[in-house]
């Protein structure tokens, strides 16, 4: 663990403040959930949770079932980084930190339908992949992430049935993150 040198006092409810640097480095938001951990040796740690990222294993199975149907490359991210892919190499996004483009397309909360004369949004940063379709993961009125198609190789403009098929990855995502 890292030294901040930063020391915040608990007050009389028991709440501690994060400061502001610490927040926008670990691009915490208000209203974000954090898990809070405790060790034997009287450590407290929080950690950003993310109810997408703890679907991992269900998540990478429905990328790969849309990427089967819709031909074209998937990312299925939290707020923050890609949580599951098909169609792209698993070192090249798994994990990695979602690019701010991207981000701010996911806040807007609206599914987003990319032209390929359109400014290019990359999924991360440093991936020459461009995002085509970007549909929300919205659960229990709160953005979790998003559901996205990518351009393949031969830039292939994705359908109406992809794209319907992207927003129902969402809603479908977002019920689960409901329940």
């Amino acid at each position: 663990m890292k030294a901040t040198g930063i020391v915040r006092r608990i007050d009389d409810l028991g709440r501690v403040v994060i400061p502001k640097e610490i927040r926008r480095t670990m691009r915490i938001r208000e209203g974000d959930p954090l898990e809070i951990f405790t060790d034997a040796g009287g450590e407290v740690v929080f950690k950003k949770y993310s109810p997408v990222g703890e679907m991992g294993t269900f998540a990478s199975q429905y990328a790969d079932i849309l990427y089967r149907a819709c031909g074209q490359p998937v990312i299925i991210c939290d707020r923050d980084h890609v949580t599951a892919a098909a169609g792209v190499s698993k070192k090249e996004m798994p994990h990695e930190r979602l690019s701010s483009s991207l981000e701010a397309l996911i806040e807007t909360r609206r599914t987003h339908i990319l032209a390929k004369d359109a400014p290019s949004v990359n999924p991360t940063d440093g991936t020459h992949h461009r995002v085509s379709v970007c549909a929300p993961i919205v659960g229990g009125g709160d953005i979790g992430g998003a559901v996205c198609l990518l351009y393949g190789e031969n830039d292939t403009a994705p359908d109406d049935g992809d794209v319907r098929l992207t927003q129902v990855a969402a809603s479908f995502l977002g019920k689960q993150l409901e329940s």
